[in-house]
């Protein structure tokens, strides 16, 4: 599959439809990489990928945890979750916005 958005910026991404069952909203797909918008409930009840996972933090702040470490977080962060770690964004701001991006094959 091609990528379906060339250029997309922050405020476009909240336009883009959320799939049903979905929290976030596809914004490319290739084959091998995948970027998704992404803001999280709260709670945020994410369960762990079949794939390495990018983040990167546009709007808001809080903590992120990872396999049971918090990390605090703000915009223009760059967070990981590595294929199958347990994950969370926790105690983050209502406005809290970030790119997702998946790398490797499910």
């Amino acid at each position: 599959m091609t990528p379906l958005l060339t250029r997309v910026t922050a405020d476009e991404a909240d336009a883009l439809p959320l799939p049903p069952g979905r929290f976030s909203a596809q914004a490319l797909n290739s084959p091998g990489l995948e970027a998704r918008w992404y803001r999280p409930p709260n709670p945020d009840t994410q369960k762990p990928h079949d794939r390495d996972e990018v983040y990167v933090v546009v709007r808001g702040a809080g903590a992120f945890e990872r396999e049971g470490v918090r990390v605090p977080f703000g915009p223009g962060d760059l967070l990981f979750a590595a294929k199958g770690d347990t994950h969370r964004f926790v105690d983050h701001s209502p406005d809290t916005s970030v790119w997702v991006v998946f790398g490797g094959k499910s």
